[in-house]
């Protein structure tokens, strides 16, 4: 399918906790195609893969430094192993925990400033989901240009043990992989005619494990949610003729989603499975070839042969 002037590629990252790593080496496959987005919308970990890229570049340079940001991961303690502790933080209300100022203090010192608003921005248009457990329903930040980029980031972040919910303006904020980890829907919302999702969720994790116990029973309940979910945004996409390329990012070995000691080996995975699907799909539509600076420099030219 060849892309027309009105069209608008989106990518869509999901959520996934360390397992983000995974994206990085997709997107590098991606760029290194010649696959430009226009807009990115993401949740949770794959909101702050696509702000590291809004800020630094869609492009290779942004690329190799969202890399090296990965690649500190492996040595930061971003989210605690330690499941039981944080718990117990939460229900004597201890609410600023460890990972919430690691996390905090990561995302600024990797170039996303305080006061920085999505206004800000240049290049693709930015989205991020977070769930609002009171109305039960998906907030986007970046729909108001004036929305704080590390306020974004850090609400679609919010993953309880870890992070307690925040409350602010009537809303009580949360991970957005709550009621969107696969954030397709908020793509269609603002304008995109084609998508490619980079999904972290693996439907074979753990998928018949009969251990007893709470915790099987949760990762089993989450599963069933967050495909169902991903099922029904599909079927919104298609439902608007909106072609939906989905690439599911698997790491072999599984990796918990706290663990970032294994980043560098995921990006490659990654990698290796982005490129193995994109040479499955048709040849790249001319238009995604084209990010704005060059077309406005054909523009140009053209101007001056004119003249």
């Amino acid at each position: 399918m060849r892309l027309g002037v009105n069209n608008k590629l989106a990518l869509v990252l999901s959520g996934g906790g360390a397992r983000g790593a995974l994206q990085v080496g997709a997107l590098r496959a991606l760029l290194e195609t010649g696959y430009q987005p226009e807009l990115v919308t993401g949740t949770s970990i794959g909101a702050a893969n696509a702000a590291f890229l809004a800020i630094h570049g869609f492009d290779l340079k942004g690329i190799n430094y969202l890399e090296s940001i990965w690649q500190t991961t492996m040595h930061e303690e971003l989210l605690s192993s330690n499941l039981w502790w944080e718990t117990m933080r939460i229900l004597f209300k201890q609410r600023n925990g460890h990972s919430l100022q690691k996390i905090r203090e990561f995302a600024i010192q990797s170039g996303i400033k305080p006061d920085m608003r999505f206004c800000d921005l240049d290049g693709v248009y930015l989205y991020m989901i977070a769930a609002d457990l009171n109305s039960g329903e998906p907030v986007i930040f970046g729909a108001n240009p004036q929305d704080l980029v590390l306020e974004g980031v850090l609400a679609s972040m919010t993953l309880p043990p870890w992070l307690v919910p925040q409350e602010k303006d009537g809303r009580y904020l949360m991970d957005g992989g709550a009621v969107s980890n696969l954030p397709i829907e908020a793509a269609l919302q603002q304008g995109a005619t084609e998508i490619i999702a980079l999904d972290l969720f693996d439907p074979n994790e753990n998928s018949t494990s009969a251990s007893p116990g709470i915790r099987p029973f949760f990762r089993k309940l989450d599963r069933t949610v967050e495909s169902r979910q991903v099922e029904l945004e599909i079927k919104l996409a298609e439902a608007k003729g909106v072609p939906v390329k989905r690439i599911t990012l698997t790491s072999d070995p599984p990796v918990a989603m706290w663990d970032f000691r294994r980043s560098v080996e995921l990006m490659d995975q990654g990698y290796h499975i982005a490129r193995q699907a994109i040479e499955l799909w048709e040849p790249l539509p001319q238009a995604a070839w084209w990010s704005p600076r060059r077309v406005r420099s054909a523009l140009a030219g053209l101007v001056n042969i004119l003249d």
